[in-house]
C-alpha cells in the first residue's frame, strides 16, 4: 500500500506530516513494530494503545493512526480519524490485499457447539474434495497445515494475514467461530459471511458483556451485517433464535427438533457408539453422540445445503467426519481391559454445556454402570455459574470430584468453595485441588461399572496458573492414570 492510498482509505479526520516514502506492515503491536511499519491505536477495555504510540514511533513507525490529539514525536507521520476500531478491520483487509473477497466465508456463533459445527463443516467440505480453511478455539488449519490458536477469533490484523496465506496456498472456502468478544470489538466488521449459523445462547462471559441481553445483541451483529444474498442457519429451539435474525437481510433457515423449524429434525436411535438421524425425511447415522451433538451435526448439514450441495450428498459424507477434539472424546487406550471406567473427556465449562454432556452420558449408561463427573470453573471469569454447575453435577453425577480447572490468576481453593456452594448435599462431591491428583483418584477407584466425564478442558494442553501456562492435557493425564491402573491390577492379579 502506498501513502496516498492509505490516507485515501483512512478518510483521516487531520494529516500532521508527509509522505514518508516507504510504508510497511499493519501492527497493533507496539512491540512487533519495525522501520516503516503502520502503528494504529486501539481502545481496550483493560488498556489503551494510544499509550505506546511512542514505543511504536521508537521503534520505528513511520506512520500512527489515532482518534485521540497527538503531536509528532519526531519524524512520523500522525493520522486522525473518527474511530480507531471502526477502520482497523477494513484497513487490515487492505494491508493484506482483501483477501476475504477471495474466500467463500462460514461464520458459526452462539455459546456452545461452535467448534463442533466449524469442525463438522469443514471436514464435510474435506470430503466433498474443496479446499478449505478453519479458524477457531482448538487451531487454525491452512493447507492442512495445523497452527496453535490462543483466540476463538483472531485480532484483525492476524485474522487477515491468516486468509491471505490461505488464499496465496489454494484454500477456496473459510470455516471460522465468531466469538461475541470479536463481534463487540468489531473483529471481522466489513467481511463478507455467505453463510452465518447461531448455535446456541447460555450462561457466559457475564464477566464481560454486563447482561445476557447484552450477550445476545453481541452475537446478533454477526447477523445484521449478513447482505440478502447470504444465509442464516439457526437452532430454532432456542429462545434466542428470533432474536439473532430480527434485523437481518439474509435469508433465514430455522431447525427444530420440537416440530416448530422450517425444517424439521429428529433423533431416531442413540447408543455409545452413533446417533441416527432424519432430517426433512433424509435418515443418516453420525458417530457422534447426546442431543447436543444432533443440533451440531444438523447445523452442518445445512450449511453445506445452503453452500449449494445436495442435502443427501452432504448427508452421506457426515458418518465419515467425527467432529471436534475434546469434546465427548473417548480417552480409554487401545488396549483392552475387561474392568476399567469408560473415561470422557469434554470441554463443557458452562452449565449448559455441562448439562448437555453430564445427561447424555447418563441417558447411556446401563442399569448398573454409575456416572462420575470431574470438574472445575475457571478463574477471572463469570463467578455466577460456578454454584449453577454444582447443581448441574449433583443433578446427573452418581460420584463427583470437583478440582481446579485454569484458576488464572484466582486463588483455587477460594474458585472451589464458590463451586461447593451450588451443593445441596456435602456427601454428594469430594474436593481435590490438584486437577492430576483428582482424574487419578477418579479413575484409580472406578471399574467398568463406572462411565467418567472429565469436563471443562477437552482439547486443551495447558493449565493456566498465576499467568503462565504449564503443559497439561486431561486426556493424557486419563491414559495414565489408566495405565498405571492396569499395571497395578496385574501386579495385585500375580500376587
Amino acid at each position: 500500500m502506498t501513502y496516498k492510498e492509505l490516507i485515501a482509505f483512512c478518510n483521516p479526520l487531520s494529516v500532521q506530516g508527509s509522505d514518508p516514502g516507504t510504508i510497511g506492515k499493519l501492527c497493533l503491536d507496539s512491540r512487533k513494530v519495525e522501520q516503516n511499519d503502520v502503528f494504529i491505536a486501539i481502545k481496550g477495555s483493560e488498556t489503551d494503545g494510544h499509550k505506546y504510540t511512542p514505543q511504536a514511533i521508537k521503534q520505528g513507525a513511520s506512520v500512527v493512526i489515532v482518534e485521540d490529539d497527538t503531536d509528532p514525536v519526531q519524524s512520523e507521520t500522525v493520522v486522525k480519524v473518527e474511530n480507531t476500531r471502526d477502520l482497523l478491520s477494513p484497513l487490515a483487509q487492505k494491508f493484506s490485499g482483501n483477501p476475504a473477497e477471495k474466500l467463500t466465508i462460514i461464520g458459526i456463533t452462539g455459546t456452545n457447539g461452535k467448534t463442533t459445527v466449524a469442525t463438522l463443516v469443514w471436514q464435510v467440505l474435506k470430503e466433498l474434495n474443496q479446499k478449505p480453511a478453519l479458524l477457531g478455539t482448538i487451531h487454525k488449519i491452512i493447507d492442512d497445515k495445523v497452527y496453535d490458536s490462543r483466540l476463538t477469533t483472531a485480532d484483525p490484523v492476524e485474522l487477515s494475514r491468516s486468509m491471505k496465506q490461505m488464499v496465496d496456498e489454494g484454500c477456496n472456502f473459510l470455516v471460522m467461530e465468531v466469538s461475541s468478544h470479536a463481534l463487540h470489538q468489531k473483529r471481522v466488521a466489513g467481511i463478507n459471511f455467505e453463510v452465518a449459523a447461531f448455535t446456541n445462547l447460555s450462561l457466559d462471559h457475564l464477566d464481560y458483556h454486563n447482561s445476557m441481553d447484552e450477550y445476545a445483541d453481541a452475537k446478533k451483529l454477526l447477523f445484521d451485517q449478513l447482505p440478502q444474498s447470504s444465509w442464516a442457519i439457526v437452532n430454532g429451539d432456542d429462545k434466542y433464535a428470533s432474536h439473532m435474525v430480527r434485523d437481518t437481510k439474509a435469508k433465514v433457515i430455522d431447525f427444530s427438533f420440537k416440530g416448530i423449524g422450517q425444517v424439521q429434525a429428529s433423533i431416531l436411535k442413540m447408543t455409545p457408539e452413533q446417533t441416527v438421524l432424519s432430517v426433512n425425511g433424509t435418515k443418516f447415522f453420525s458417530p457422534l453422540v447426546g442431543k447436543f451433538n444432533a443440533y451440531n451435526v444438523v447445523q452442518a448439514l445445512l450449511i453445506g445445503t445452503s453452500l449449494g450441495y445436495d442435502g443427501k450428498h452432504v448427508a452421506d459424507q457426515l458418518p465419515s467426519c467425527r467432529g471436534a477434539e475434546g469434546r465427548l472424546e473417548k480417552v480409554n487406550p487401545n488396549y483392552q481391559s475387561a474392568n476399567e471406567p469408560l473415561v470422557f473427556v469434554d470441554y463443557a465449562h458452562t452449565p449448559d454445556a455441562l448439562e448437555n454432556v453430564a445427561s447424555t452420558l447418563s441417558e447411556l449408561k446401563t442399569k448398573n454402570q454409575k456416572l462420575l463427573i470431574v470438574f472445575g470453573c475457571g478463574g477471572d471469569r463469570d463467578t455466577s455459574k460456578r454454584p449453577k454447575m454444582a447443581e448441574i453435577a449433583e443433578k446427573y453425577g452418581d460420584k463427583i470430584i470437583v478440582t481446579s480447572d485454569n484458576p488464572r490468576t484466582e486463588d483455587p481453593l477460594k474458585i472451589i468453595k464458590d463451586i461447593e456452594a451450588g451443593f445441596s448435599n456435602s456427601f454428594s462431591y469430594r474436593s481435590i485441588p490438584s486437577r492430576r491428583e483428582a482424574i487419578k483418584t477418579a479413575i484409580q477407584n472406578s471399574d467398568n461399572n463406572t462411565i467418567i466425564l472429565i469436563a471443562g478442558k477437552g482439547h486443551e494442553t495447558y493449565q493456566e496458573i498465576n499467568g503462565i501456562r504449564n503443559h497439561f492435557d486431561d486426556r493424557e493425564e486419563s491414559r495414565s492414570a489408566l495405565l498405571s491402573r492396569k499395571q497395578n491390577t496385574n501386579l495385585r492379579e500375580v500376587n
